[in-house]
């Protein structure tokens, strides 16, 4: 089992909105919020050395990135194959030897598999943000210019408010779990209050954790790129389940 001192998790991008599996994965797993980083993405469509985009009748990818190029996916009339992250969709690409099936992942992931970049920027919107989660198992301790993390969408499937205290918060079936988050501080005597008015009136609180509010950066080159302690981690390979030591 590989031990790490961090994870990276997605959690919202602003052409899919929020991603609702992964905050059931918050709330399942008792890791704290660090940190956060919104990270302008630009995809591009890959294929074989040689292959053009006439040639293309597949398109592999991870949902999230298939749905944010929609749009030119609709157009291209391609068949749309899930893959676990956008790094494995280009490696299996590579490693198929299938001239008719592409990936959209980065620059980088092209570059690293050995396939040529057939259209860049192929997401329907040209400012594709995506928020990512620092986690770690130790919280941060607040200061007063910190963000506090709570909860911040709701299942579809859900009725009541549903939010803890007890740190063993469970989905249950007609209920409705709340995600929000707030600029202030745990430190902030405000802030306490808040949450302790809101155990009054809801079956749990549970706090994520605490962390400075992160601010948005663009790709490097192409690649999903982003610093953390003097590191570059390459976000294309990022998934649940999917860790890198930093």
């Amino acid at each position: 089992m590989l031990l790490v001192d961090k994870a990276v998790l997605p959690n919202e991008d602003s052409i899919g909105g929020s991603i609702y599996s992964h905050y059931d994965l918050l709330l399942s797993h008792k890791l704290n919020i660090v940190g956060e980083m919104k990270l302008q993405i630009n995809h591009c469509l890959l294929g074989l050395p040689g292959v053009t985009m006439e040639e293309i009748v597949s398109v592999m990818s991870h949902p999230p990135a298939l749905a944010q190029c929609d749009m030119t996916l609709s157009k291209l009339g391609v068949v749309r194959i899930i893959a676990d992250n956008t790094a494995i969709a280009a490696q299996k690409v590579a490693s198929t030897g299938l001239r008719d099936t592409g990936a959209v992942a980065s620059a980088r992931a092209a570059k690293i598999y050995g396939l040529d970049i057939l259209a860049e920027k192929i997401q329907d919107v040209d400012n594709n943000i995506t928020r990512f989660l620092i986690l770690t198992r130790e919280p941060i301790i607040p200061g007063i210019d910190d963000r506090p993390y709570k909860i911040d969408r709701l299942p579809h499937n859900q009725h009541h408010l549903m939010v803890d205290g007890s740190n063993e918060g469970s989905i249950k079936y007609m209920e409705r779990m709340f995600y929000m988050d707030f600029e202030s501080s745990m430190a902030e005597p405000r802030a306490q209050q808040a949450l302790v008015h809101l155990q009054e009136f809801t079956r749990f609180v549970r706090v994520f954790g605490t962390y400075p509010v992160g601010t948005v950066q663009e790709a490097l080159f192409g690649s999903y790129s982003f610093i953390m302690d003097d590191e570059t981690v390459d976000a294309s390979s990022m998934h649940v389940g999917h860790f890198k030591k930093i």
